[in-house]
């Protein structure tokens, strides 16, 4: 059975032009690739023709494809870079990660504890979340979506996207900071103001 195969068996027999064993390859990541273009790019119909592009692209250098990485490694490596070639599109004109502010400090957060007011605020607060994850340049939203969000290690990460560990743990940092930055923003509102914009 097809179904039985390990990623590797469907690989080579997608490398002899066997149809059926690349379309089961389709069939293990289409849901996992969706999702990771959903998170990146926060657009159903980008994450959509996203994944029509990456495995459009993976159907084309299969042959090419040589198992230094295992197939997943790859297949989200095409999906990472097909986003980030949207969101750059999308935001230009951007800046450079080499001239983005490394120097920002986080803003003092008095209470992080959730009282009644934050629990009935959650829905705004996973909108600002939202908000501050689109706000990212598009190097640090891939790492920090591919880090924080699909809970990768940074080893994965640093393979997924051709970078050294120290590369992504310094994007990392980056990104975490910009977010928890916009977010303490948000939670330093006095919280009266914010009960009532939720109502």
């Amino acid at each position: 059975m097809i179904q039985t195969e390990t990623d590797e068996q469907l690989v080579r027999k997608s490398q002899e032009d066997d149809e059926r064993a690349f379309g089961e390859l389709v069939s293990r990541y289409e849901s996992k690739v969706y999702s990771l273009a959903l998170k990146m790019l926060r657009n159903p119909e980008d994450a959509e023709d996203v994944l029509q592009d990456t495995f459009l692209r993976a159907y084309r250098g299969i042959k090419s494809f040589k198992g230094n990485s295992t197939f997943s490694t790859w297949i989200y490596r095409i999906t990472a870079n097909s986003a980030l070639m949207r969101l750059r599109k999308r935001q230009l004109p951007t800046v450079s990660i080499d001239d983005a502010d490394e120097r920002e400090a986080p803003i003092n957060i008095a209470d992080w504890a959730p009282g009644p007011v934050e629990q009935m605020l959650n829905q705004e607060t996973q909108a600002a979340m939202t908000e501050a994850i689109e706000a990212l340049p598009p190097e640090f939203r891939q790492v920090f979506v591919l880090r924080d969000i699909e809970e990768l290690s940074n080893a994965e990460v640093a393979e997924i996207l051709d970078l050294s560990v120290a590369a992504v743990k310094s994007r990392l940092h980056r990104a975490r900071l910009k977010v928890r930055n916009r977010l303490a923003t948000y939670f330093s509102e006095p919280r009266t103001r914010r009960a009532m914009g939720a109502q």
